[in-house]
């Protein structure tokens, strides 16, 4: 059995799921994102206990290391790292912004080959964490925070349908102009993504060096200390 723990806290809404490779076994979501913290750890053995899943059975743990919820990074990051150091496995950490484009590429019906996928994660303001991807998953914009004005993306919208999806979407969609290419969608990271996208990594073994991974922040996270 090729057991995998997913870890993906990094959003508004966490999930936690226990896999047989690419297969779902069982799943548990948190729709508070002030509470991931709390949730995490009693999730963790009580889905492993519903599942007669021993932690040494683990095969790998996956986690989302950002960009997203600073505090929910770190409590995923945190938690999987130590996991893995005790259990000696490997870890797989993803790109919140290229997981969130995998789910939307996944699960939208109404795609074409030249479609090109834009998540959107709300930062301050009308700032968001963004990226741009093809149908293939390849990145053609890299991952970056961006304040969102209403001609952000306007040569990829005239060429291109232009999918626009994540918490930071409807900012989006309120000051741009409109266009028949640009198409906002409601679609959020789903347990079965959340699973393909982990086993895809664990079969590439693209695994991290457990002592120098950290936070995929996108910016600098700023405390009431560096800003005043």
């Amino acid at each position: 059995m090729d057991y995998i723990l997913n870890i993906h806290t990094s959003l508004e809404n966490a999930i936690l799921n226990i896999c047989d490779g690419n297969k779902v076994l069982s799943t548990a979501m948190n729709t508070e994102q002030n509470q991931h913290a709390a949730f995490l750890h009693v999730a963790i053995k009580k889905i492993l206990q519903d599942n007669n899943i021993k932690f040494r059975d683990l095969k790998a743990i996956g986690v989302s290391g950002g960009p997203g919820s600073y505090t929910g990074i770190r409590v995923g990051l945190a938690t999987a790292k130590g996991l893995c150091f005790g259990l000696n496995i490997p870890m797989m950490m993803f790109n919140s912004l290229e997981l969130m484009a995998f789910s939307a590429i996944q699960n939208i019906s109404n795609t074409g080959k030249d479609s090109l996928f834009c998540p959107m994660i709300d930062a301050r303001r009308m700032e968001v964490f963004t990226a741009l991807y093809n149908k293939d998953l390849h990145e053609i914009i890299e991952p970056k925070a961006m304040v969102l004005e209403e001609n952000s993306f306007k040569s990829y919208v005239e060429k291109h349908p232009f999918f626009f999806f994540g918490s930071g979407a409807q900012k989006f969609e309120k000051i741009v102009h409109s266009s028949e290419n640009l198409i906002y969608s409601l679609s959020e990271v789903s347990t079965d993504s959340l699973a393909a996208f982990s086993w895809n990594k664990f079969e590439e073994k693209s695994f991290e060096n457990l002592v120098n991974s950290h936070p995929f922040y996108v910016k600098e996270f700023y405390t009431s200390s560096k800003i005043n």
